[in-house]
């Protein structure tokens, strides 16, 4: 099991006119993944969940909080201690056309990771080219078309399918997948989102899913949970399908509203939530744009945007899983574990449903 706490995140950047500035990227993030299980992180770009996903991969570092693999305290380990532990976690890649080297074959992009994997185990080169086929075949591609075969000649569905089996060569507990699916056709998504589901329950390996795509998110992990991030901070946390079905924060509401409805097939909720303002030009995975802007942090992150807010929401800042007393019972009824970081938390029905045939 791996979980975080009070995971805080600053990058320090240096600005043509403003000079050296703060981007706070995480501001305090709870989470955790169970073993074997589905969770998602959700959001605009710019909230921090690529961020976020590095951080649990070993890819980034934090300035505060802490990060727990197995109950093992990564800030008490040396960076050469740490390796095994972030060695169990392997990240999916968004972009399988840059994450394979175009002039190294697809067997080659197997053998380095194998070749430690095969050091570990004390394994013949025999074993590593056999390894490598099953590999293959797990992700439904055919080794005796593909190992021999460049990046280029394959398709981008089938890239994307090479970049998951080279994250299962170590045998990993935990697979982070980053946006999957984003850069590859629609017709071929539905299959990259059904192998990594299925590689979860035939493995047994934990799926960390990160994605501003709430559709996809809950085929990945229906029976997960659910963190919806903004500006750094989770501000709602639930069962999938409760935080959709009756979400209660208000920029979750805003979410889920923007899906595209598909007329005639379905209708949109009845309850639909818009943001007042656009988000931030310009915002980054950092949340730059905020910090150019001089927003101050005091309050609710979401309350410049939120057609809900009162004076409170401006004036005090709501912490994850506080709940406004006159709205206790509503959240209760829709409740099932979920938590949020809201003053005035109304669940609404905004997600499209089915238009029913008469």
């Amino acid at each position: 099991m791996i979980s975080g706490r009070g995971i805080v995140k600053t990058f320090r950047q240096r600005g043509d006119v403003l000079g050296k500035r703060e981007v706070k990227a995480l501001r305090g993030v709870d989470f955790t993944i169970p073993r074997g299980g589905a969770i998602s992180f959700i959001g605009e770009s710019g909230c921090g969940k690529t961020t976020l996903g590095r951080i649990i991969a070993g890819l980034e570092t934090y300035d505060e909080g802490e990060l727990t693999i197995d109950g093992v305290a990564m800030s008490s380990l040396r960076p050469r201690a740490q390796q095994p532990h972030f060695r169990r976690v392997q990240l999916i890649h968004q972009d399988p056309y840059s994450a394979l080297n175009p002039t190294r074959t697809i067997h080659q992009a197997l053998h380095d990771p194998l070749k430690l994997r095969a050091r570990q185990l004390g394994a013949s080169s025999s074993w590593m080219y056999q390894r490598a086929r099953e590999l293959l075949q797990l992700v439904d591609l055919d080794p005796d078309h593909v190992l021999a075969r460049y990046p280029h000649q394959l398709s981008g569905g089938m890239r994307q399918r090479v970049v998951i089996a080279r994250s299962l060569t170590v045998d990993p507990d935990v697979l982070i997948a980053d946006e999957a699916v984003s850069m590859i056709d629609v017709s071929l998504r539905l299959g990259i989102l059904s192998l990594l589901r299925d590689l979860r329950e035939r493995l047994g390996v934990s799926l960390l899913y990160i994605t501003h795509d709430v559709a996809t998110a809950r085929y990945i992990g229906a029976d997960g949970d659910m963190y919806v991030i903004y500006r750094g901070q989770i501000i709602e946390r639930g069962p999938t399908e409760t935080v959709i079905a009756n979400p209660v924060h208000p920029y979750t509401q805003s979410l889920l509203s923007a899906i595209p409805v598909l007329y005639g097939m379905e209708q949109p909720g009845p309850e639909q939530v818009k943001p007042l303002n656009p988000a931030d030009a310009g915002t980054d995975d950092s949340g730059a744009a905020a910090a150019q802007a001089g927003i101050d942090d005091t309050g609710c992150l979401f309350a410049d945007r939120c057609p809900f807010r009162t004076d409170r929401c401006t004036a005090e800042t709501p912490v994850l899983g506080l709940a406004a007393p006159e709205h206790q019972d509503d959240v209760a009824e829709t409740g099932g574990g979920r938590v949020h970081a809201c003053f005035h938390p109304i669940p609404r029905q905004v997600a499209a449903t089915s238009v029913q045939k008469t």
